[in-house]
């Protein structure tokens, strides 16, 4: 029983001489990069979707798929759409490349800040159901706003090759996963 005790008093010691907060920010770091890839892709793939609506036919067609778009003039959809796919990049590039790594919580804030106004037009309309996903891709871009602008934030630095190949990956991947299968069921399927 003694040796049992003893052994518990060891582990907390050594636990006291580890170095404080090193163990709580490689988990916050990691969960701030996976939701700024997640929520990156999904918030340019969304984008990209509102912004192919510059097209009259898409525009003309797309509210039998989304409601809300009757209620919404083109350009002004357009416009959501360009903030959403700018936000999204900006969630992402930013902070991978380092080059202005300030602009990634500036992204967050105005995704959340799109997500605010989404979530008071669609309690305005009556359309409840909808609210909830936007409050909850609202709090998740102000988390990121949050971690990337104070609690975790990342450190600018010279642009290298090694970044910019991985800037230009990212770019691929989101055309490849997303824009173009957004284009191609937008302007191939019937809604």
């Amino acid at each position: 029983m003694d040796q049992h005790v003893s052994e518990n008093l060891l582990d907390v010691e050594d636990i006291e001489r580890r170095p404080r907060g090193r163990g709580r920010r490689f988990p916050l770091n990691g969960a701030l990069w996976s939701l700024q890839a997640l929520f990156g892709f999904f918030f340019a793939g969304s984008g990209f979707g509102k912004v192919l609506l510059y097209d009259g036919a898409l525009y003309a067609a797309a509210p039998r798929a989304v409601a809300w778009y009757a209620a919404v003039p083109q350009p002004l959809i357009v416009f959501i759409g360009v903030c959403e796919v700018l936000g999204g990049v900006g969630l992402i590039l930013p902070a991978m490349t380092r080059v202005n790594p300030k602009l990634t919580p500036l992204a967050a804030v105005g995704l959340t800040l799109t997500m605010i106004l989404a979530a008071g037009f669609h309690i305005m309309r009556g359309e409840y159901a909808l609210v909830p996903a936007n409050l909850l891709l609202g709090g998740v871009a102000a988390f990121i706003a949050v971690g990337r602008g104070r609690l975790r934030p990342i450190a600018p630095a010279i642009i290298t090759t090694a970044r910019v190949l991985r800037s230009f990956a990212v770019l691929g991947a989101l055309s490849l996963l997303v824009f173009a299968p957004t284009w191609y069921t937008m302007t191939n399927v019937q809604f």
